[in-house]
């Protein structure tokens, strides 16, 4: 659970119904939070729209709170929380989300390298009737240390998923207030928010955005992302394609493998009829064949436990997600 210390504006501040949020999870990043700031209020300014800014404070060892206290002081826009440790950037953003109040919630990174001035420009590409539009860092200007496993990782995704972006860790996203409402977000499924939206059938979108080179500071992250990511993506996959129906793939696994057990003892019967010795010759294939149908037998039932559960823990609303509702007033 993230537990936060919250410093809010003052009541009499929050009038007024919030159009855009925006929602910054920072770390470490005391030189940066001000400059961002100077630039996301320009930006807000020009756009004349009710807003708010929330900033994620997420573990950070340095000056960043401090930095961050004064700009709350200064702009009543501003939220700040504070998270009692380091929880990880998609704990920072469950807790950014849970904070906004705007029906279109824009999150981007507080390093400098993404530009507030395309926050229009994600803005009128969900008034073109996108649900999410995710940021394309075509040219970036981070090391090959962070380029290569991210490509490599992106082309996975987009392989495996069907889903044409081709940024999907780029943390400047736009997003339209349901689909956050619609989609559950733990450990570090944060990149793979666009997967679990479009698999709730919402419209996703992407915007090739400029990206700047780190001013200030180090990345938190490096290659050693890709292995925890890639874990992440195969739970994701099992998610989406697999919770509802578990008998489907542990089930044809272990038919599979079954099946493999049993003409490796239908290959040794026949042997054994022609006269040859099974346990001298083919004892390696005979206890291979006991263990692939054993094994099978297992995964069998393990699926069969799975359909159990998901029918006793069935909730109707996990099976569809409803676009738009038109009814008539109940009568009196």
């Amino acid at each position: 659970m993230t537990t936060v210390e919250s410093l809010r504006v003052p009541a009499a501040q929050e009038a007024g119904t919030v159009r855009v949020s925006l929602v910054i999870p920072v770390m470490d990043e005391e030189e940066s939070v001000t400059v961002l700031h100077e630039q996301l209020t320009a930006v807000l300014d020009s756009l004349d729209v009710p807003s708010e800014i929330i900033y994620v404070d997420d573990g950070s060892r340095d000056g960043t709170l401090d930095r961050l206290t004064d700009i709350f002081r200064a702009d009543s826009r501003v939220h700040v929380l504070a998270l009692r440790r380091n929880f990880g950037k998609t704990a920072a953003l469950v807790a950014g989300f849970t904070e906004a109040r705007g029906d279109t919630v824009i999150t981007l990174d507080g390093d400098l390298q993404d530009d507030p001035a395309e926050i229009p420009r994600f803005l009128a590409a969900l008034e073109d009737g996108y649900d999410l539009v995710s940021g394309w860092k075509r040219v970036r200007h981070d090391p090959a240390s962070k380029t290569m496993p991210s490509r490599l990782f992106n082309a996975t995704v987009r392989h495996f998923t069907g889903i044409p972006l081709h940024d999907f860790n780029c943390g400047f996203k736009a997003y339209r207030r349901e689909v956050l409402d619609d989609v559950k977000l733990y450990g570090e499924l944060h990149r793979f928010i666009p997967v679990l939206a479009f698999r709730r059938g919402y419209r996703i979108g992407e915007l090739e955005v400029t990206h700047h080179p780190r001013r200030f500071g180090r990345s938190k992250f490096g290659a050693a992302r890709l292995f925890k990511g890639l874990l992440d993506f195969l739970k994701v996959l099992f998610l989406t394609r697999y919770m509802q129906r578990p008998l489907q793939l542990f089930g044809m696994l272990g038919l599979l493998l079954s099946a493999a057990g049993a003409l490796g003892f239908l290959y040794l019967f026949v042997l054994k009829v022609l006269g040859q010795s099974i346990f001298q010759s083919h004892g390696p294939l005979l206890f291979l064949s006991g263990i692939l149908i054993v094994t099978g037998l297992q995964l069998f039932m393990l699926g069969l436990l799975g359909e159990m559960m998901r029918h006793y823990a069935y909730q109707p609303e996990e099976e569809y997600s409803v676009k738009r509702r038109l009814t008539h007033g109940e009568p009196e």
